[in-house]
C-alpha cells in the first residue's frame, strides 16, 4: 500500500474504528445471516459450496471499500450481472446488512459502511438492468422477470 493509500486508511480507522478486524467480524455475520435467508440463501447456495475463499474475497472488497486500502482486485458487477435478482433482493441485502453492521459496529463504523452498502447496491441493480437489457429510470428499480408483469387481460 503507498504512503498516501496508508495514511487514508489510518485516518478512516482514526475517524471511525474500522479495522481490518473488524471487517472481518462484520462479514462472517452478514453472511452468516445472508445463507439462512429465504430470498438470498438461494441465491448464494446455487453458487457458493466453499465459504471461505469467498469471504476472504469478501473482506478485501470491504477493505477496499471501507479503509481504500486497495486490496479487492476483482469485477464484482461481471460477478453480479447475471443473477436472478430483483429490487427485493438489494431491499433485503440492504436491511441484513444495514442491522449486521449496527450491531457489530460502532455508530460512527455503522454510518461508514451503511453509506458504502447503499451506494453499491444501487450500482449493482443498476448495472444488472443494464446486463438484462432494461434501463431504469431515475427511481425505477428492477423487477423480477421471471414472471410475467401484472396487467389486464389479454383480449
Amino acid at each position: 500500500m503507498n504512503e498516501r493509500r496508508a495514511k487514508i486508511s489510518r485516518e478512516i480507522t482514526e475517524r471511525t474504528g474500522i479495522t481490518e478486524a473488524l471487517i472481518e467480524r462484520l462479514v462472517r455475520r452478514f453472511y452468516d445471516r445472508v445463507r439462512t435467508d429465504p430470498l438470498l440463501g438461494p441465491v448464494f447456495a446455487d453458487r457458493i459450496t466453499d465459504w471461505e475463499p469467498h469471504l476472504q474475497q469478501m473482506f478485501a472488497f470491504w477493505s477496499s471499500v471501507a479503509l481504500l486500502t486497495g486490496r479487492y482486485h476483482g469485477r464484482p458487477m461481471q460477478k453480479h450481472a447475471p443473477l436472478p435478482v430483483s429490487a427485493d433482493h438489494f431491499d433485503r441485502w440492504l436491511a441484513l446488512f444495514e442491522a449486521t453492521a449496527r450491531e457489530v459496529c460502532t455508530p460512527a463504523a455503522a454510518e461508514h459502511f451503511v453509506e458504502r452498502a447503499r451506494n453499491i447496491a444501487q450500482s449493482l441493480e443498476m448495472g444488472i438492468a443494464q446486463y438484462q437489457g432494461v434501463l431504469l429510470a431515475p427511481g425505477e428499480r428492477l423487477q423480477d422477470r421471471s414472471t410475467p408483469p401484472a396487467g389486464p387481460a389479454a383480449a
